[in-house]
């Protein structure tokens, strides 16, 4: 590990902060749900201190300065030329794809994703009394490609479509050209477009992710984005809503004020505008780190577990292992190696059935823990005695 300026090897205690992730359950080694196990950044921390100094804690409103901070990260990131009048604030991904399920569709309506896929999509999508149309992804040495004659023909039944861009879970960035073909089957069924790209920060290094916005000129299309991923901050509840087409802008923001989910959390500003405006650092940093956990799954899996897969990605911190040799179904792979091994990974099955073959494995954590849970991964494969071969 070469040096670092910030600390991505300290290990926390994070036991009795009612973390979702390690208090939920009693599991020795969650690497289940998407946030890390790292400190956030110092500047982050001490702008929310800063905030936290005055004593007053009431209704806050969302200041233009939130809105110029998305703006400019994405101008000089990923040349992507935001305008304050296109942008609607919100609480989260999540909500504002309720919310707009809600208001740009009617119960009953159909509505396309692309399986394996974020498996809240599914709740978001039939809680809504709407239904679930999968376009499932083509996999094949030890990757994922859309199938376009599938889309093409499924999105002549659907009302939206909702696109995960970079994907959750199989890290695949989508090119350019994969984003336009996208955008003009949807112009030719008139379907709505919702980006959630909310993983786009975190790329391999060196890489860069594409927006939706900046490969289609598709007029019905919006792009979710948020920094709770990039700089561990989704405790903070802030996201932000872009769409050129105002007719659609409008409705949402309707929508979300009804649903009381465009309010500002009163540490929010404080934390993304500290991040996007000094802590490009930290992240590069970050990505050099994740990039580096990368490589210790590979090469431990090529020489100890060789039956486990790593499907090879460029994006977010969630690895999707290809378990198909082991035989055995993921829901139930995945609860044998929590009950026998304390190690929480996501079943693939969740994320649709055509990922029953695969288990997801958050690597945002300190390599002290990447190699705990590597460990126990290995030592549970062998405990279910039901394969050997290629096994030491």
């Amino acid at each position: 590990m070469k040096n670092t300026k910030y600390d991505f090897q300290g290990l926390i205690e994070r036991h009795g902060t009612n973390s979702l992730k390690w208090d939920l359950f009693d599991d020795d080694v969650p690497m289940w749900v998407a946030d890390m196990d790292f400190k956030v950044a110092p500047q982050i921390q001490e702008a929310i201190l800063k905030r936290a100094n005055h004593p007053v804690y009431g209704y806050t409103v969302v200041p233009e300065e939130l809105f110029e901070a998305y703006i400019g990260w994405w101008h000089s990131r990923y040349d992507f030329n935001m305008s304050r009048e296109n942008m609607l604030y919100s609480m989260g991904v999540m909500p504002s794809i309720s919310s707009m399920i809600r208001c740009l569709t009617d119960a009953g309506d159909e509505i396309l994703i692309q399986t394996p896929v974020y498996h809240v999509f599914f709740y978001v999508i039939e809680d809504n009394n709407r239904k679930v149309l999968e376009n499932e992804l083509i996999y094949g040495e030890g990757e994922y490609r859309i199938d376009f004659d599938d889309l093409d023909e499924k999105l002549s039944q659907a009302k939206m479509m909702i696109l995960c861009n970079p994907q959750n879970p199989v890290g695949k960035i989508w090119s350019e050209d994969d984003l336009n073909r996208i955008g003009e089957l949807c112009k030719k069924h008139d379907v709505i477009l919702i980006s959630d790209e909310i993983h786009c920060d975190l790329t391999d290094p060196e890489i860069r992710y594409n927006p939706f916005e900046t490969s289609s000129d598709y007029d019905k299309a919006i792009t979710c984005l948020s920094p709770s991923k990039s700089f561990n901050i989704a405790g903070f509840q802030s996201s932000v809503v872009h769409s050129k087409n105002r007719e659609i802008l409008d409705k949402i923001k309707t929508q979300m004020h009804i649903d009381n989910s465009d309010s500002c959390n009163v540490f929010a500003t404080a934390a993304v505008v500290a991040a996007y405006g000094e802590c490009e650092d930290w992240l590069d940093e970050l990505r050099e780190v994740l990039f580096e956990n990368k490589q210790i799954v590979r090469e431990y899996l090529a020489s100890e577990l060789p039956v486990v897969k790593l499907v090879e990605c460029d994006a977010t911190y969630l690895l999707w292992l290809d378990c198909s040799a082991l035989n055995i179904h993921s829901k139930v792979l995945s609860e044998f190696l929590r009950q026998n091994q304390g190690l929480f990974l996501s079943a693939g099955s969740d994320f649709g059935q055509c990922g029953d073959n695969f288990l997801r494995m958050n690597i945002a954590c300190p390599q002290e823990m990447l190699k705990e849970g590597l460990g126990r991964l290995k030592a549970g494969v062998m405990a279910l005695n039901i394969v050997n071969k290629g096994l030491h």
